[in-house]
């Protein structure tokens, strides 16, 4: 498995399996256009472009390309954007029946070999680790940070200590914590060393107050 350390953003759910694959790193889906109106995504994207850098990986059609124009004007000359570009490969990829509207692949059909090579191309370091432990919806909730009286607080307090925005949702938090922090780090930021409130002792708010969300 390969690490990259920036978050990368492909189109859809098949490119985040198929990238996965190849790499170890935060993957970000648009939802297609959904990035265009969806606002807790692009604020999402914003913070990862602001915090570990973000590569945007979409398909070379038309539509890829409107939405690398969205993400650029999304997060402002200042963030730190990289693209890598996929070639135009004819085909059908092997989940379809059909090919797409201008007959070529997208991230989900190609090879790891083009897909590596289109990282080397953009400049794209990659280093050969483990595959980590990912903090997950659990974790969030067994640390008090969703589902229990305080939560809310507490997350909030996280999000300070990192230098993160308090109104940042549970599930954008979870994907931002997994590019920053370690599950162990995440484990000794969360835990009874740290300045946040003790669950249950704070009488905020909480979500889904009968299990992690």
């Amino acid at each position: 498995m390969l690490k990259v350390r920036q978050a990368i953003i492909v189109e859809g759910r098949y490119d985040r399996i198929r990238l996965g694959s190849v790499v170890d790193a935060t993957i970000l889906e648009t939802g297609g256009f959904r990035v265009f109106h969806d606002k807790d995504l692009q604020a999402n994207i914003r913070t990862l472009a602001r915090t570990t850098g973000i590569i945007v990986m979409t398909d070379s059609d038309d539509a890829g390309f409107r939405i690398r124009r969205f993400i650029r004007g999304l997060v402002g000359s200042a963030a730190s954007v990289t693209d890598v570009y996929i070639p135009q490969v004819t085909g059908v990829e092997r989940r379809k029946q059909a090919p797409s509207a201008e007959g070529i692949l997208g991230v989900e059909g190609m090879s790891r070999e083009i897909l590596l090579a289109a990282f080397e191309k953009a400049g794209i370091g990659c280093i050969e680790v483990e595959q980590k432990r990912e903090i997950r919806k659990a974790d969030l909730f067994d640390a008090g940070l969703t589902g229990a009286p305080g939560s809310a607080a507490r997350r909030q307090a996280l999000l300070r200590a990192l230098g993160l925005p308090g109104r940042i949702s549970s599930n954008s938090m979870l994907c931002i914590l997994n590019t920053m922090l370690t599950y162990e780090d995440f484990r000794r930021l969360a835990g009874a060393g740290t300045a946040l409130p003790p669950a249950g002792e704070l009488g905020g708010p909480s979500e889904n107050s009968g299990g992690p969300d």
